[in-house]
């Protein structure tokens, strides 16, 4: 074992290479440590670990393994889908909140075809475009697109409201009426509807449901991102017919031509003022659309197909006081408020709003983030000091990061009223569902959601449209391809 001496002496030999900041030379210094793990033998070792993640062990328990194993949040791993889609699925993976927002710092990481992480789809899903999100902030194109987006969301900021409102409402009804009729209703169906045309008529003023996409919006646009993510997906299929399908080759792009040119199509025809601005900018009509079309379909009605679900479940489980509670401060704000809903009423609902921070520290809807180090790194978690060489893959599990016990007190329980009072402004920077702290606001020059605003709204809204309607309700929660399938089994109406 090395001398303290020894370790002093290599640390300050390792800083003195590195780009270190005052601030970090002032910190308690931590043991230097190499970085514990091992990537096995060449393609058997990532073959294993993919068995591993997806069934042997399943997702969680795969990192947890790694961490009691190698006494470490900071460990090497391969991660899915490794070969033959991947050709390199070697990654450092950064499992604790202290060590895991390395990866916002543009200055020190490259986001460069990293958003699916060690593989990337084929541009033949995206018009032959490389899409913002697969842009590295460096890239000359990747301030235009973000702006575009940005542009998107401010000219569309007047609709929100009223047309979530709509939508929701139609959500609600389709609800109850199934719901007296079964005796119980799956959230998974209508939710993603109400979804799909409330991002359409909000963004581009547009009904689907009158054009020639009618309601298939959302079954395209799923089996869309099936082809894109369905490397890092499990169906529920047997395991080495699934792992055949999914994980060892791409999906063949053409067999989605035709549903994405439907989906295309109606953003072409729709999204003409947007279309407009991004000329203006430099940007081709087509090159704008292919990316309006990735940005609503796959990343806001992807977000909220997966997140929507996630907070009813919590809500759901967490019982009916809360519940009533909720209600009775959504009613009471909006009742001071005239009867009318805003934005600033919205602010002057502290436990609706620590609700859903909760929501997404708890259950965060992106769960991966990769960079790779763009020179020699050190890296810190809670309990030593690691050095990352230039080239490397850091991964990032959100998960582990936002349920990380040394910085959130019950971190594995739901806490409704986690994010109210002094605690907020203290905690909120460790929520991290937006490729960034909540505590910051994206720029043409990160990688934060460009829809982080805007996402963190209409997740409001859905919580206080929900109890302006109902009192409590009750659900059934069982296992997604992504987040969680939600049932529910009773509504009781608003009494009061």
């Amino acid at each position: 074992m090395a001398s303290s001496a020894t370790l002093s002496s290599r640390r300050a030999n390792v800083r003195s290479r590195l780009s270190v900041t005052v601030s970090e030379l002032e910190k308690p210094e931590l043991p230097l440590k190499s970085i514990p793990g091992d990537y096995g033998l060449p393609f058997i070792g990532a073959i294993k670990d993919r068995l591993d993640y997806f069934y042997n062990q399943g997702r969680d328990e795969f990192f947890k393994f790694k961490i009691q194993k190698y006494q470490s949040t900071v460990l090497r791993t391969n991660m899915p889908p490794g070969p033959f889609i991947s050709s390199n699925p070697k990654v450092v993976a950064l499992l604790d909140g202290k060590s895991f927002p390395i990866l916002f710092d543009i200055s020190k990481v490259e986001k460069k075809d990293l958003f699916t992480g060690t593989y990337m789809s084929s541009t033949y899903l995206t018009g032959g475009y490389r899409i913002l999100s697969y842009l590295d902030p460096s890239e000359p194109k990747h301030a235009k697109l973000k702006q575009l987006l940005f542009f998107l969301l401010k000219s569309s900021r007047d609709r929100v409201l009223p047309e979530f409102k709509a939508c929701y409402t139609e959500l609600f009804k389709t609800v109850e009426y199934e719901l007296a009729e079964k005796g119980k209703c799956s959230f998974q169906t209508p939710s993603e509807q109400a979804a799909f045309n409330f991002l359409a008529r909000a963004f581009f003023d547009s009904n689907p449901v009158d054009s020639k996409l009618g309601s298939d919006g959302p079954s395209l646009a799923n089996k869309w991102v099936l082809f894109q993510l369905g490397p890092i997906f499990t169906l529920g299929l047997p395991k080495y017919i699934e792992d055949l399908l999914l994980h060892t080759f791409p999906l063949p792009s053409f067999l989605v031509k035709n549903d994405y040119k439907k989906l295309y199509d109606f953003f072409y025809e729709s999204a003409g003022l947007v279309l407009d601005e991004a000329e203006k900018m430099g940007i081709s009509r087509d090159e704008a659309c292919h990316n309006l079309v990735f940005a609503t379909c796959f990343n806001s009605f992807g977000g909220i197909k997966v997140f929507f679900p996630i907070m009813l479940k919590w809500i759901g489980l967490a019982g009916e006081n809360l519940h009533l509670s909720l209600a009775k401060e959504i009613r009471s704000v909006i009742k001071s408020n005239g009867g009318e809903l805003s934005l600033s009423a919205m602010e002057q609902m502290p436990l609706m709003k620590s609700v859903v921070y909760e929501s997404f520290r708890i259950d965060p809807p992106v769960q991966f983030q990769y960079g790779k180090a763009k020179k020699d790194l050190l890296i810190e978690s809670h309990h030593a000091v690691y050095e990352v060489k230039e080239g490397e893959m850091l991964f990032g599990y959100q998960p582990f990061a936002t349920k990380d016990p040394n910085i959130f007190d019950r971190a594995e329980e739901f806490v409704p009223d986690r994010f109210m009072g002094v605690d907020e402004e203290k905690l909120l920077k460790y929520v991290l569902w937006s490729n960034g702290p909540e505590t910051e606001h994206p720029t043409v020059a990160d990688k934060q959601c460009a829809g982080k605003d805007f996402v963190m709204l209409v997740s409001r809204l859905f919580v206080v449209e929900f109890f302006r309607r109902y009192d409590t309700f009750e659900v059934e929660v069982g296992p997604a391809p992504v987040g969680v399938a939600v049932t529910i089994t009773s509504l009781k109406a608003a009494s009061f």
